[in-house]
Order: structure tokens, then sequence, then C-alpha cells
């Protein structure tokens, strides 16, 4: 074996161990210490590659980013055909679909966007731009063609369905679809309370009362 090629074998080996030390616990539990001795790798190697446990983390959370972009984007194409209502409902159920089905992906996902390490902040926000972007995107071509409630803007709209990408995980993870490992029963599943909030549950504002 070439020693490129060792090298990337290593590198490989150590992401992998990262990954999976970062998708199983907090951020604050994982040491370059611990990942070494559960791994077997050697420090004088670890530490060739990667000087601290914020680059493997950074490395991890970039992975978890790219992946999960070219997921939504092909989720986005699947659901041209739909109407906005049930665009927004697929866009939603399929990326927890996906959370679901990578759960070293989502603990990792909660651990850079949920619980950001405060010294971590510009390069995580950095590195999740281009998933922003392609959900705002999403979000604005559907709310363009969307007929909205009196009193409620565009802006807001936006707003609202950007917080629904952090809102609609908690419920899930609240219990009524934990552990749906079939992509169809989460979405019959989800249904009425995806409806309820993008709908509310009152027919009456409460500045009516």
């Amino acid at each position: 074996m070439k020693q490129q090629e060792r090298q990337e074998c290593s590198r490989k080996k150590i992401f992998w161990a990262a990954m999976e030390e970062f998708g199983q616990n907090d951020y604050d539990i994982v040491t370059m210490e611990r990942i070494c001795a559960k791994h077997r790798i050697s420090k004088g190697m670890m530490y060739h590659y990667y000087s601290s446990k914020d680059d493997l983390f950074l490395l991890c959370v970039e992975d978890t980013f790219h992946v999960l972009h070219d997921y939504e984007e092909e989720t986005i194409k699947l659901s041209e055909e739909k109407e906005n209502i049930e665009r927004i409902r697929y866009f939603f159920v399929m990326r927890e679909y996906f959370f679901q089905q990578h759960p070293m992906q989502k603990r990792i996902f909660e651990n850079a966007i949920m619980h950001t390490p405060s010294h971590l902040a510009q390069e995580i926000e950095k590195l999740h731009q281009p998933v922003k972007k392609l959900d705002r995107c999403f979000f604005e071509r559907v709310v363009e063609n969307m007929s909205l409630r009196s009193g409620v803007e565009k802006p807001k709209a936006m707003q609202y369905l950007e917080s629904m990408e952090y809102l609609f995980p908690m419920v899930v993870k609240a219990g009524a679809f934990r552990a749906q490992t079939d992509m169809h029963t989460l979405l019959a599943n989800s249904q009425d309370i995806l409806d309820m909030m993008l709908f509310g549950i009152t027919h009456k504002r409460l500045l009516e009362r």
C-alpha cells in the first residue's frame, strides 16, 4: 500500500471513529483520548492528522450537513408535482425520516444546531449555510403560491416555516411518532399534527376574543 493510501485509510478510520463518538454522545463528553482508547487509534496518529476535537467535530458537522443537503435536494425534487401544502408536509416528514434512519447524524445535527458550542458558533453557522439556503428557497417558492391568512405576510410565513424545522422534530421526540421506521407510516401518522401546525387548532384568533 502506498503512503498516500495509508494516510487516506488513517484519516477515514479517525473520521468514522469521531462520527460514532459524536453521533452517540454530547459534544462535552467526547475527547481525543476517548476516541483513541475506544477505537484503538494511537495518539501519535491522531494528532498527526487532527490537532483538537473541535477539528473532528466540525468535520463531522460538515459531513452531516452535506449528506442532509443532498437528501433534502432530492426530496424537494420529488415533491414538485404535489400541491403546496402537501409539499410542505412531505418535506418535514421526509426530513424527520432521514434523521430517524441516520441517528448518528441526528445527534451531530442536534449538538451543532440546538446545543451549539459557543466557541464554534461562527464555523457551524458557515457550514450550515448551504442547507439553510436550500430550505429558504424551497419555502419561498411554496409561500409565493399559497393563499395566506389575512394578517399573515410572506416574511411571517417564512419565519414560521423555518421555525417548524426545529419544532416538528420536538413533537416527534415527544412520543407521538417515535420510532416509526417506515416512511409511509410516519407520513400517515403525522398528517393530523402537521395540519394543526399549519392551520392552528381554533377558528378564532386571540385578538377576536
